[in-house]
């Protein structure tokens, strides 16, 4: 356990909080069972060291962080290590990548079940399976998604600002005061075109020149490590998944035939849907549908999204279209607190109330719609029912 600690102080003497997001409040760190999921590289870890260094007292032994692809559990159990830092006086756990662990769920429960005195914090995979986990965590675990930088995030920790986030309530009645506010501050639109090139993950600063190989990684990883891992695929089946996605890359958004998507790429109807749900559950991509109801794994989606528009840069052999861009980068922002769907005229409905058309400064398609918006890009200032697109990137 020595070698854990040791290696928890290296981690957090290195662990900056000049920038530190805002979820961070969001989270209720006081439960006994936390759970953060998200995908490769969106700063889970950095969350998590974070909030120990702001928030506990790391140097009285209270406290141990461990990541469980340390090859110290290729020899040590986690609910050992558990119950012997409890026994020492430790009262806070916080376990990272517990989908590198192969039976993290029932070690979990029994950790839970069996010693109240320890509150613990996990993070994995956003394809991690918290409801249908064997062990069954959801009636135990406060369980947060994690997404990368939001436009604002970016713009703060970029340029030292503190903007604050605005509801969408806020962006749809007030934008106009909203923008004035905002660009006494920054110009915005000097700083949003490379936000959808290189602002999603917060790594990029580390090795800006290897920010589109990093993110190639981070694709392979998570298709030819969690996909065998979590969702059991047949390794002999991942270069047809890259090739799905490869095509969902260049062509997205991507309104999929599945019959011919599938003799395309020599899967049947339902292993295709599958691994279009796995994909999607990866945060590679975002599937939407037009009804309301939640997408299964054996429903097509209406259309198919790259989750960000890094990965549209950065998988795509040709420059993505300005429209997908506008299109993808709309529904990353929106998704992560609202239901998004998409609408029979213009281009997506909102929470089942609000229609948008996402497009440059000049579109109108949408006047007959009550409660019909245009997210306009390439403008500072709004007017009536046209909202800059950059805007929804103050929403979290």
């Amino acid at each position: 356990m020595e070698r854990l600690f040791e290696t928890f102080a290296q981690l957090l003497s290195q662990t900056s909080t000049t920038f530190v997001r805002d979820q961070i409040d969001e989270i209720a760190w006081e439960a006994r069972l936390t759970g953060i999921r998200g995908a490769r590289g969106v700063g889970k870890t950095t969350l998590l060291l974070q909030h120990i260094k702001l928030r506990r007292q790391p140097g009285d032994g209270s406290v141990l962080y461990a990541s469980l692809d340390n090859i110290w559990f290729s020899d040590h159990h986690l609910y050992d290590l558990a119950s012997d830092f409890a026994k020492r006086g430790g009262r806070y756990l916080y376990i990272d990548e517990v989908h590198k662990y192969p039976n993290w769920a029932q070690e979990l429960k029994n950790i839970y079940d069996n010693i109240p005195s320890l509150n613990v914090v996990f993070t994995g995979s956003s394809m991690l399976e918290i409801l249908n986990a064997r062990a069954d965590l959801s009636r135990r675990a406060a369980v947060y998604d994690m997404q990368g930088f939001s436009f604002r995030e970016y713009l703060n920790r970029n340029l030292g600002l503190k903007l604050p986030k605005v509801t969408l309530d806020d962006v749809l009645r007030h934008h106009y005061e909203l923008s004035g506010q905002i660009l006494n501050e920054v110009k915005v639109l000097a700083h949003f075109t490379d936000y959808l090139h290189h602002g999603y993950y917060p790594f990029y600063n580390e090795l800006p020149t290897l920010y589109r190989s990093r993110i190639n990684e981070v694709v392979n990883l998570v298709v030819d490590i969690e996909f065998p891992q979590l969702r059991g695929v047949d390794p002999a089946y991942l270069p047809k998944i890259k090739q799905l996605l490869y095509i969902i890359a260049e062509t997205a958004p991507f309104t999929p035939n599945i019959t011919k998507l599938g003799e395309r790429i020599g899967l049947t109807r339902n292993s295709l849907l599958l691994y279009i749900a796995a994909l999607h559950d990866s945060r590679l991509t975002y599937c939407a549908q037009k009804t309301a109801f939640g997408l299964t794994r054996l429903q097509k989606p209406d259309k198919i999204y790259l989750e960000n528009t890094n990965l549209m840069y950065a998988l795509a052999d040709t420059t993505p279209n300005d429209g997908s861009v506008r299109e993808t980068f709309f529904a990353n922002q929106l998704h992560r607190d609202h239901r998004l769907n998409i609408a029979e005229q213009g281009d997506f409905t909102i929470d089942g109330r609000y229609t948008f058309e996402v497009g440059g400064k000049g579109q109108k398609q949408i006047e007959d719609i009550p409660e019909a918006f245009i997210a306009a890009d390439n403008i500072e200032y709004g007017m009536d029912n046209k909202v800059p697109l950059w805007l929804f990137g103050f929403l979290y």
